[in-house]
């Protein structure tokens, strides 16, 4: 299979068991074969939950769910040294952590020193315990989620954790008919669980990542990502804009979404595309701001409106 055919055949397989998601799902698995790891925010209830397991089981990962609470600590998630009586020698028990793809559910209800035990994993890949690093497995990728509206015993992720995600997605509440087709489907398998047949392995998961670098890119959408990227550092209600990351970001996950939709190009409805999800959550608002209701996704959306793009790259 080619690789759209690939991400069409686990769209389709994650499809039979996640109704109404189809963004959120698309922008995940771009996500996923750019590399990243993906924040899913969005209140309880939204099937975020399901989503990861589902997209874990279609790309063949081993999936390893994380539930974070306040007691959690950080060797709770990377794994410590222990005991073993029979050599009489201290081993390494590897944690959660080891996985192909960790769902952190709730993170932002574990303290920050918890949470900061994931900042190696998801950017070197590796975790480090009592000065001995340990690789982790590949491909490797965090799924995590968090409930926006809930402020009672939680712990906001700060800016250098946050800007570890490639992209920030929420779901959505889904339409009434997909609403409907969630419960008819509930009825019709007359159980709660799902399962999700395999479309690839991690073996061929990472071919398919591999292909991303393959995707071209014209000098104009290079400046485009840089552009929008730079307009948020001036704009009048942000406090810090999106880093030279946020730029990289867009550039790729928008070869993803080229290379899903079957192009070796990428369009500028790409960038546009991921541009909420993929800068968003990088912006730290002005204090004054956030007196006026406005957030971070209208900011991004009014720099879409403002900042000049090239009208088309290819034929």
């Amino acid at each position: 299979m080619t690789v759209s055919e690939s991400a069409e055949a686990i769209t389709k397989a994650v499809g039979e068991v996640v109704v109404g998601s189809e963004r959120a799902l698309r922008l995940t698995l771009a996500a996923v074969l750019a590399g990243g790891h993906v924040l899913l925010e969005d209140v309880p209830g939204l099937g975020k939950t399901l989503l990861a397991r589902s997209l874990a089981g279609a790309i063949g990962l081993r999936f390893t769910r994380l539930q974070c609470t306040p007691d959690l600590q950080p060797a709770d998630v990377t794994g410590s040294f222990v005991f073993d009586p029979a050599e009489r020698d201290f081993t390494f028990r590897p944690g959660p952590v080891f996985t192909g793809l960790l769902l952190a559910d709730e993170i932002n209800r574990t303290p920050p020193k918890t949470q900061s035990a994931l900042l190696e994993a998801m950017q070197e890949r590796q975790v480090t315990v009592e000065g001995r690093t340990f690789p982790l497995p590949r491909p490797f990728h965090v799924l995590a989620t968090a409930n926006p509206v809930e402020y009672e015993g939680t712990y906001p992720l700060p800016e250098a954790q946050l800007d570890r995600f490639l992209l920030r997605v929420d779901i959505g509440y889904p339409p009434a008919d997909d609403e409907v087709e969630v419960l008819r489907r509930r009825l019709a398998r007359r159980r709660e669980e799902t399962t999700v047949t395999p479309v690839v392995d991690a073996d061929e998961l990472a071919t398919l990542q591999s292909a991303v670098e393959q995707v071209d890119v014209d000098p104009d959408i290079l400046r485009y990502c840089v552009d929008l990227a730079r307009a948020t550092r001036t704009h009048p209600n942000v406090e810090v804009g999106a880093s030279p990351r946020g730029s990289q970001a867009l550039l790729l996950v928008s070869r993803a979404l080229a290379l899903i939709d079957g192009r070796d190009y990428v369009l500028p409805e790409d960038v546009k595309s991921c541009a909420t999800p993929a800068l968003a959550h990088r912006l730290t608002l002005r204090p004054e701001t956030w007196s006026t209701g406005t957030t971070t996704t209208e900011i991004i959306t009014e720099l879409l409106h403002t900042v000049p793009g090239p009208a088309s790259t290819r034929p």
